[in-house]
């Protein structure tokens, strides 16, 4: 009786506070991402009743397509050096911001305020800032490289989105890795200053070792954004000038709905979530591995 009333209690609990989160995640998550590989085998656009199977037909077409991998080394190239970047201005503002200096919650504040900016209106202040502000600045100070915009070259445009990147996730990646270094027991830097220990032995023998964890999920996130980036994709840069700053979600999306091969779009979208869930997996499991040593 007792462990009935307790499983309907547990069940009642569930209800109230579990479902509709389970319910929310099904139909947001699951369902369409079931529906979307059920897509990829047909030749459906998500409106029509009547499909008809085609197999590996939009699979094939999706590796075949020497615009897709090009679009997707260019976004390992800016993955590359948005995660390095980001993660080391991060690191770097955060140390800074625990140093003990007056007004340090006022900086924390302003560099994580980036973070709070949408995509769509981040990508179009840059742009004003990139195709105004410093062609004005390069012009009358006579700066070469800032006397053009460098959205309208396919080099610089590729930092420009670089750039915008790093300044919108630094703050928060700041944050993780304040958290990790307000978990280092202070005992253990005082005992090692006592020990003759300089600023720079702590950093790299204690603190950076015990914040591992930090960099885990750090690295895991910054990955995560790089990879889905979009909406400062569109909004700095419509992927060019050329296609030449045009990331991997900003092709599967054209893929799909500019161009309307549904089929092959949904294909090179499952292809994307493999190669990025295997990159995150192995990332993980590389950094616990590094916790268990540390």
């Amino acid at each position: 009786m007792y462990s009935e009333k307790s499983f309907f209690e547990k069940l009642k609990v569930f209800g109230l506070f579990g479902a509709i989160p389970v319910f929310a995640f099904l139909t947001v998550v699951i369902i369409p991402f079931l529906l979307g590989i059920y897509m990829t085998i047909t030749n459906s656009t998500g409106t029509d009743l009547s499909v008809d199977f085609v197999g590996m037909k939009n699979y094939i077409e999706a590796f075949t397509d020497q615009r897709f991998w090009e679009t997707l080394v260019f976004t390992f190239k800016y993955t590359f050096w948005s995660l390095i970047l980001t993660n080391l201005i991060a690191f770097i503002l955060a140390l800074l911001v625990t140093s003990g200096f007056k007004g340090e919650n006022f900086f924390r504040m302003g560099f994580f305020t980036p973070n709070l900016i949408g995509g769509v209106i981040l990508g179009f202040i840059w742009q004003f800032i990139f195709a105004r502000i410093l062609v004005y600045m390069g012009s009358s100070l006579d700066i070469g490289f800032l006397s053009n915009s460098w959205l309208s070259d396919p080099k610089s445009a590729v930092w420009a989105l670089i750039i915008v990147g790093i300044w919108q996730n630094s703050g928060y990646m700041m944050l993780l890795y304040i958290a990790g270094l307000a978990g280092i027991p202070k005992s253990l830097t005082e005992a090692a200053s006592l020990d003759g220990a300089n600023s720079w032995k702590i950093l790299t023998k204690i603190k950076i070792p015990m914040m591992i964890p930090s960099f885990t999920i750090s690295i895991f996130l910054t990955l995560q954004r790089s990879f889905m980036v979009y909406d400062t994709n569109l909004s700095l840069t419509e992927g060019g000038p050329y296609r030449s700053t045009e990331l991997i979600s900003m092709h599967v999306y054209n893929e799909a709905f500019l161009y309307q091969n549904y089929g092959t779009g949904q294909a090179k979208a499952i292809i994307l979530f493999l190669i990025v869930a295997a990159i995150a997996i192995t990332q993980v499991a590389v950094m616990k591995r590094k916790e268990v040593e540390a």
